[in-house]
């Protein structure tokens, strides 16, 4: 099992509404590819520029087989990559 944790900054306020529309239908898509356990998307509170995706994956095979999938290809790099900045985090569950 992988987890795959990003944070992600919106460079530009203007577009905070584009990358959040961009997300939710990257997350749909990433739901239903093959060893997805888990795809969500928060929307931070206290910093509307502020994105967290939290992933969840069978394998790191499938982590990288999501990497040349529509929604990673046609959405995220293209689109939403241009408008933030990204910090991912490959991470280990410790509890539960």
């Amino acid at each position: 099992m992988i987890y795959n944790n990003v944070m992600l900054t919106v460079k530009n306020a203007d577009d905070v509404d584009t990358v959040r529309e961009l997300l939710a239908e990257q997350a749909r898509l990433s739901s239903a590819e093959p060893g997805c356990l888990r795809f969500e998307v928060y929307h931070s509170q206290a910093d509307r520029q502020q994105f967290l995706l939290i992933e969840q994956w069978e394998s790191k095979e499938l982590l990288a087989l999501h990497k040349e999938a529509k929604a990673f290809t046609e959405l995220y790099m293209p689109k939403v990559i241009p408008l933030v900045e990204r910090t991912p985090h490959l991470s280990d569950l410790v509890w539960p």
